[in-house]
């Protein structure tokens, strides 16, 4: 797993406290993140709450709110309403879908220790938003085991540090499900190292049908805003990146059996020269497997800095087990990107 995080920037949108309040007892969701007990996931009516009452307070500090921002609870379509520490820290939060279609969202949140400092930050997965209709969820974490802050037994503030959003005919499927096309594509959680990149890009045949590929995924960069970033050059290979990658090799005829997997090694560097222009980040690469397959979007958060190139290999064999759906690979990542394959 990479341990180095990305240098894309994470835009503070509010932190709130709350003083005062009840807690909801939380259950956990089919994908595993928490939910409100009794609260339909896919409802748009659904009144998931923290228990938080009418007479209770939240402040928004000035040095935690975006430049610009009134209250700084609020972005892209995500706005937290309520909050309670006890025991637990809940978040009740809104997702709004303001597009054409059905989006998935996953949202990152920063729960604050009592110090306000050293937050640790979580993600829910709200999935198929319908256009025009808003959700309420709830995201729980229990304080009294958290591992971020030792002298803190409970959280003061929360905030929405990422919100990104997918369409979710081209979002990998929660719980297990297979999507139509009878294969689930993610990424895993990659490698950095000396403004090298790397992440893997998985496939799993998780049909009842032989899937066969043979060459390299076609890959399609996309911005914040959903927009191609044409910018950016897609290159066979890796040997335009780095000397030694898990993007090089020849492309080689391969046979899915059901729950058979293959995966793509994507490479680049986040390397800036000065004078170049404003650095490319781009979250989102729309992925077709093969010719003719249908396209799905995984979020590897590009980093590209000045550079202009991003590296991909062609499809190989993965021997070695790893989940039906997203996240991570089940495998370790490479110890350094001097040697990033993934295979021996």
């Amino acid at each position: 797993m990479r341990s180095v995080s990305l240098t894309l920037p994470l835009v503070v949108a509010g932190v709130l406290v709350l003083t005062a309040c009840g807690t909801q007892r939380v259950a956990s969701s089919g994908d595993g993140s928490p939910r409100a007990e009794g609260a339909d996931s896919t409802d748009p009516a659904s009144t998931a709450s923290c228990g938080a009452r009418s007479s209770d307070t939240w402040v928004a500090p000035s040095d935690m709110a975006p430049p610009g921002s009134p209250s700084g609870l609020e972005k892209d379509g995500v706005r937290i309403t309520g909050f309670s520490s006890r025991s637990s820290a809940c978040a009740e939060f809104e997702v709004t879908n303001h597009g054409a279609e059905p989006f998935t969202y996953t949202i990152a949140f920063a729960f604050l220790s009592d110090s306000g400092r050293e937050p640790s930050s979580m993600e829910q997965t709200v999935p198929s938003v319908a256009p025009g209709r808003s959700v309420k969820r709830v995201f729980a974490v229990d304080t009294m085991h958290s591992h971020t802050d030792g002298k803190a037994k409970g959280k003061a503030g929360v905030r929405i540090t990422k919100v990104r959003s997918v369409p979710t005919a081209e979002a990998a499927p929660a719980g297990g499900v297979c999507p139509l096309s009878g294969v689930s594509v993610y990424v895993d959680k990659g490698d950095a190292a000396m403004g090298l990149r790397a992440v893997g890009l998985h496939l799993r045949n998780c049909g009842t049908q032989t899937y066969r590929l043979n060459g390299y995924p076609q890959l399609q960069i996309l911005d914040e805003g959903h927009k191609p970033v044409s910018s950016v050059k897609v290159l066979h290979g890796g040997s335009a990146i780095t000397a030694s990658s898990g993007a090089d090799g020849v492309p080689q005829p391969l046979v899915l059996k059901p729950g058979e997997s293959a995966y793509a090694d994507m490479v680049w560097r986040n390397t800036y020269e000065a004078g170049a222009g404003d650095p490319v980040n781009a979250p989102y690469v729309r992925v077709w497997a093969k010719p003719g397959a249908a396209p799905m979007t995984v979020i590897p958060e590009l980093d590209l800095g000045s550079t202009g190139k991003l590296g991909v290999g062609p499809w190989k064999r993965d021997d070695t087990m790893g989940p039906v759906t997203g996240g991570t690979s089940g495998r370790p990542a490479p110890p350094s990107l001097t040697a990033v394959p993934r295979r021996p």
